[in-house]
Order: structure tokens, then sequence, then C-alpha cells
């Protein structure tokens, strides 16, 4: 016959009813009732028929209570099955990702989820299905994300050169205009072209079916010289016909008339000919940037055009070239009206200093 175990002795009856009746948990309040029934002198069967439990119960009871006192009556959540992944798998499924696919050893270029499951039970004989990774995926902090743009002949390490270097760079055109340094806007500025052979972008659908879209084969078209101020969260753009030097100047002019009052405008910009041009004319409130060649990833430009296109501008047919301007200028309109889209889409850390 077990031996009984005595409540501890820091707690009298009448503190345990005061918490009882404190109490939010049903089910905790009944314990400490319980339990201050043996204090007051009852027996452990008295306490189990006011409990409404076993005598096996009231005991485990009085052993989380003085284990943990009124905090060890509370329901607990059940521990479930042990997961079939461990730390060590986790670390090293992370690192697997981290590196990514060899196409030369692995045979694909990006990880599936089914080539990661077939990756774990090659190297630890763990069987997981595909949803549970999925679920394991996202707990660790990753996602399926569109990758970024990378030029096959970007020169190693000029990306982050020119970020090392940009506050320094800030620094000295604002001591050459004298100006302190939160005087000077950063913006970005570049060129889409946007034509009736649009895009088709992924869209939600059942499972097993492939959904249809509109797609235009024809070819007329026009551009979107875009500029954004990341941390103001405010554009400028035009819709000229060509791409060209003339279309530039009228950029500049748009870009001038909205730089704040007192200060100077930073443009970063690509090496494209129309932007390096000598026929530029460069406004007085405007210092152009050339962004190192081949580093598409430093021009925050490159995201909008892609939620743009994604969001807005693919999947419909437009009637003529009228209408693709009309869609170009709405959604524009439609962009800057959402300064808050702007910031999350363009504030970049090594730019802004956050």
């Amino acid at each position: 016959m077990a031996r009984g175990i005595a409540l501890r002795s820091d707690f009298t009856a009448a503190e345990l009813r005061r918490l009882a009746r404190r109490s939010r948990d049903a089910c905790q309040a009944r314990r400490l009732l319980a339990l201050a029934a043996i204090h007051d002198g009852g027996t452990r069967s008295e306490a189990a028929r006011l409990g409404n439990v076993t005598l096996q119960i009231v005991r485990d009871w009085v052993q989380r209570f003085n284990a943990e006192g009124p905090a060890g009556l509370l329901d607990r959540k059940a521990p479930g099955p042990r997961p079939r992944l461990t730390d060590d798998h986790r670390k090293a499924l992370a690192a697997r990702i981290d590196r990514g696919p060899i196409p030369a050893i692995h045979g694909v270029v990006r990880w599936r989820l089914s080539d990661l499951g077939q990756w774990l039970w090659e190297e630890f004989r763990v069987s997981v299905s595909m949803q549970t990774l999925s679920r394991t995926l996202r707990v660790m902090g990753y996602r399926k994300l569109s990758a970024r743009p990378k030029h096959h002949a970007q020169a190693e390490g000029a990306v982050e050169a020119f970020k090392k270097t940009f506050p320094a760079t800030l620094a000295g055109i604002a001591r050459e205009r004298g100006l302190g340094p939160d005087a000077v806007e950063i913006w970005f500025a570049d060129e889409a072209r946007i034509g009736q052979k649009n895009g088709i972008t992924r869209r939600w659908a059942r499972r097993g079916t492939r959904p249809s879209a509109p797609q235009d084969q024809r070819y007329a078209s026009t551009y979107i010289f875009g500029a954004v101020c990341p941390k103001d969260g405010k554009g400028a753009a035009l819709v000229p016909p060509v791409c060209n030097t003339a279309a530039m100047n009228l950029q500049l002019a748009e870009i001038s008339t909205m730089v704040s009052p007192g200060k100077h405008a930073l443009l970063l910009l690509d090496q494209a000919g129309w932007h390096l041009s000598g026929d530029l004319a460069v406004p007085d409130n405007i210092t152009l940037l050339p962004l190192p060649p081949k580093c598409p990833e430093l021009n925050v430009m490159e995201n909008v055009w892609q939620f743009m296109r994604d969001n807005w501008l693919s999947n419909r047919i437009s009637r003529d070239h009228h209408d693709t301007v009309d869609h170009c200028c709405h959604h524009w309109n439609r962009l800057v009206a959402q300064p808050w889209r702007i910031m999350s889409i363009s504030l970049r850390e090594w730019a802004h200093e956050f």
C-alpha cells in the first residue's frame, strides 16, 4: 500500500479556497478545493469524492501541488507524439537548403519538398511526408520566394563593395552641396516595357487543375519611366512611347518636382546609355549615381516592376496601344497612392541605415 504524502504547509486551507474563488480555470478550482479539504483534516477518500476522481489522481494532485504550487494544478498540454525530425536533422536540413542544389549532382536547379524528403531518407533514414516537411520549414523561417536576378557576368564582390561604400558616397555628396545627410533624398529609377504580349502569373486553384489566363500574342508596347523615394514612399513616372535620352530628360524634370523643398535627390540608376548620355539635362536638385554594371539586385525598382506585373499588369489583354498606356498610368497612380506599399517593397537596410 502506497504511503501517504503530506501536503506542503506554506498554504492554509483558507488560502487555497481563496485561490479557488479567483481562479478562471474550473479544473484548477476543483483541485484546490479538494486539497483544502485535506488541509482541514479530511481524508483522501473525502477529497476524491469532492473532486469526483480516484485516490490515485488525488495523490497525483498532491505531488504536483507540492512541486509547483497552485500552478501545478492547471491542465497541461499533452506532449503528443515524438517529432521525427530532431534538432540535428533540422540543422542539417537548413544547411542543405542554404547551400542549394548542385544540378550535376542532385539533378535539380531548385529544391522541391519531394527532393528534400528524399535527401532526409537517404541521409538519415527518416521518412517525412511533404505536408509535415512544409510545416517544419515554415516553423524554421523558410518561405518559397522568387529568386532575385543575378547577371552571369557580374563582378565578384561588386554588390557588397557598393553597399559598403554607399554611406561615405552619400556623405560626400551632402558635403559638396553644403547639406546635412538628412537633407539628401535617396531615389531609385528604372524603366519597364509593358506590352500587349503580357505575362501569366501564378494563381490559386484546386490541386490537380491547371487554370487558364488570357495572353495576348501581339507586340505593341510602351514604357514606364519610374522612380521611387523609399523613405518617403513617393514616386514619379512618365509613360513615353520610346526609351531614349529625350524621355529620360522628361523623367528627370518630373522627379525634380517631387523632391522636397530644401532637399537634394541622389538618384541611383543602372548604366543604360540614356542614363549616362552627355545630352542629359540634370536638374540642380538631382545628382545621378550609377550602380555597378550588371547588378540589377541593387535597384529596388526591379522589385517594384515585379510587384506591378504580378498583381496588376499581367493576365490581361489590351485593346490597343492607348489602352496599354491607360493601364500603366492607372496602376502607377494606384501605387503612388499607397506610400506604405512603396516603403515595404523598396526600403533597404544598406541604403537607409535601419
